[in-house]
């Protein structure tokens, strides 16, 4: 299956919650005003859109219904998707890959499918014909790195690790001198989701970015923050203290194939300006791909 079919597929359940009844709430308006915009708020609300952020869409909406002369709600649905689109397009949603090796830090609590994403990102770029180098830097949680190396040896990535517990920057060190030896196009570096406190991981993650910027000065560094878009605003709330904690240049979002939620984008992309940069679109090795926002969009309004 092409990959923006599997996006619509895995995109159904938000489809559901944001397009359909979107379209109902319209279809029961014939003409547009105050009432129609409140219910249109309230789609978006549950959508997992948020609060402030389905405020501003609305707000935006209604300026564009007011300068374009919309007075049939049904011509409200190409504006939204127009706003839509314009929130996720905002900032840079690609993935910067400069230097040799260039570097890929991923971050995120335990349980958002953080080593899963590494392993279908590294087997993205090695299909590319990318040489990929792992370094297994979160040695605190229990089994973290025998699962990054059954990703490695099944995708065909090289691997940097140590014992469970051992100092993460020592890893990366390890990592950095590996990828160099072995003429690494990518060093893609696991690190911990959770230390004991926000100061622990802070401190942890700066001891990672002096190690990288000492030793690959001229590397483009993307720090990406692996969300589960299952988890709703639980996810914006994660977006927020990892925000606080590192300098997070983009979102991996998982899971989409299995929730409605996946309107959270939009609330971190508005209220945190983090851009999205790849989404999980199934259980396999394939199924991650590089964001589109034009696609993402049409695959939630049914646009084609």
């Amino acid at each position: 299956m092409a990959l923006f079919e599997k996006l619509k597929e895995s995109l159904s359940k938000t489809k559901e919650s944001i397009n359909s009844r979107f379209e109902a709430v319209v279809k029961s308006f014939k003409k547009v005003d105050e009432e129609l915009f409140e219910e249109l708020e309230e789609v978006l609300i549950t959508a997992d859109l948020g609060v402030q952020t389905s405020m501003d869409i609305i707000d935006r909406l209604k300026d564009a219904a007011k300068e374009k002369k919309i007075t049939e709600s049904e011509e409200l649905k190409a504006e939204l998707n127009s706003i839509l689109v314009n929130i996720l397009s905002t900032g840079d949603n690609t993935v910067r890959l400069e230097g040799t090796p260039a570097v890929i830090m991923v971050i995120g609590v335990n349980g958002v499918g953080k080593t899963t994403s590494i392993g279908k990102i590294a087997n993205m770029y090695i299909k590319q014909g990318k040489k990929v180098v792992m370094a297994a830097a979160d040695t605190f949680r229990a089994g973290a790195i025998e699962q990054l190396d059954v990703w490695a040896n099944r995708v065909g990535a090289d691997i940097v690790k140590q014992q469970e517990g051992s100092d993460p920057a020592a890893v990366i060190y390890d990592g950095i001198n590996a990828a160099r030896n072995r003429k690494a196009d990518i060093l893609l570096c696991d690190t911990a989701g959770r230390l004991h406190n926000k100061k622990n991981l802070m401190d942890e993650l700066k001891k990672i970015y002096r190690i990288l910027d000492r030793e690959l000065p001229n590397s483009s560094k993307e720090v990406l923050l692996v969300l589960d878009a299952t988890t709703g605003q639980n996810a914006v709330q994660q977006a927020k203290l990892f925000k606080e904690a590192a300098d997070i240049t983009g979102i991996v979002l998982t899971k989409l194939d299995g929730t409605a939620k996946g309107g959270i984008v939009f609330a971190i992309k508005n209220e945190y300006n983090i851009p999205v940069k790849f989404v999980g679109v199934g259980e396999t090795a394939d199924d991650i791909m590089e964001f589109d926002p034009v696609e993402f969009v049409n695959a939630i309004t049914g646009t084609d």
